[in-house]
């Protein structure tokens, strides 16, 4: 299983990979690879993690300039595709359509042999790419809706292409899932026990959305602010004990809390306060099922100073109160 990227117009071999097989042994089941490029085209940080029938790829790359790179790759797999941060467009000879990610958007590619070009501009990406067997995938494909019929006809005649032809929003619980599996510490068969049970659940979440959701048909939004946004949510994701005022978070990103409260919803599918209280309540959760903190200190950690009013909010997302989680562990 190969994959080469290269820039023709500069004669350079950018880099090229040599996976092992799909259902290759690994020592405790997993392997981790963490590698950094600084070149004359891009620096950035890219980790990988190899399980049985599952390969996951996080990337961080900033462009110095924009490139037009070619790739191609002599295997299929099954991609699930968030991307993050950053925009990209993609030709391949395989589909007919060019497949074009915004920030804050996923879909699920099939790829048979796939081949062809990606416009990179000169900015900073961020993704995750969760590629996975067809033969596991297509354990975890419904056959009870009719959405997935135009998916299991392109597998079954070894077709490339995408789930939907419009990608989805990628929701809070998804990024919960991401960092999660990116900065999991358990080691060794629990590690990997952990990341199949993540990556199940991520696949979960994309294919009810796919069901459900209406498609991020594009933004409205000027780059700079969605910059600006994205800004607004790493502020949230670390502070989650602080609070804020809409209007003192859009000051701190340079913009108005029209547009912040507009611009949120938009590109990441709820409120800003609404997303603020799913990933306070996320971290909670964790934090319970890790049995390290008391209640009180975990309220004080995402934000609250009355643990009452905590196990209200816990209790209002998860239908059970904190409690109830603290006694089990």
């Amino acid at each position: 299983m190969n994959l080469r990227v290269y820039d023709n117009s500069q004669g350079l071999m950018l880099f090229e990979k040599h996976y092992p097989d799909w259902f290759a042994s690994f020592k405790d089941g997993i392997e981790v690879k963490q590698s950094t490029m600084n070149s004359a085209l891009a620096k950035g940080d890219t980790m990988e993690i190899f399980l049985e029938g599952i390969h996951i790829t996080f990337g961080d790359t900033f462009f110095k300039k924009p490139i037009v790179v070619e790739f191609e790759s002599n295997f299929e797999t099954i991609e699930m595709h968030f991307a993050l941060k950053g925009s990209n467009l993609a030709r391949t000879s395989n589909i007919s359509s060019d497949i074009a990610f915004k920030a804050n958007q996923h879909n699920i590619l099939y790829g048979n042999r796939i081949s062809g070009k990606m416009d990179w501009s000169s900015e900073y990406f961020e993704t995750c790419e969760i590629n996975i067997a067809p033969v596991f995938f297509e354990k975890f494909l419904p056959d009870t809706h009719g959405v997935f019929d135009h998916f299991r006809n392109l597998l079954s005649k070894g077709q490339s292409g995408l789930f939907s032809e419009s990608h989805r929003i990628i929701t809070p619980d998804m990024y919960d899932i991401i960092h999660q599996i990116k900065y999991c510490q358990r080691k060794g068969t629990f590690k990997r026990m952990f990341i199949e049970s993540k990556v199940l659940e991520l696949l979960l979440l994309q294919l009810e959305q796919f069901t459900t959701d209406t498609p991020s048909l594009g933004y409205s939004l000027r780059k700079a602010d969605i910059d600006k946004l994205h800004a607004v949510r790493d502020y949230i994701t670390s502070h989650l004990d602080s609070s804020a005022t809409l209007l003192e978070l859009a000051h701190r990103v340079g913009t108005n809390d029209f547009l912040l409260k507009k611009g949120f919803k938009e590109l990441f599918g709820t409120t800003v306060f609404g997303y603020w209280n799913d990933v306070k309540m996320q971290k909670a959760n964790r934090l319970l099922n890790q049995g390290d903190y008391s209640i009180a200190e975990i309220a004080h950690m995402v934000g609250y100073s009355n643990a009452r009013h905590f196990s209200t909010a816990f209790k209002r997302k998860y239908g059970i109160v904190p409690s109830q989680i603290k006694n089990r562990v």
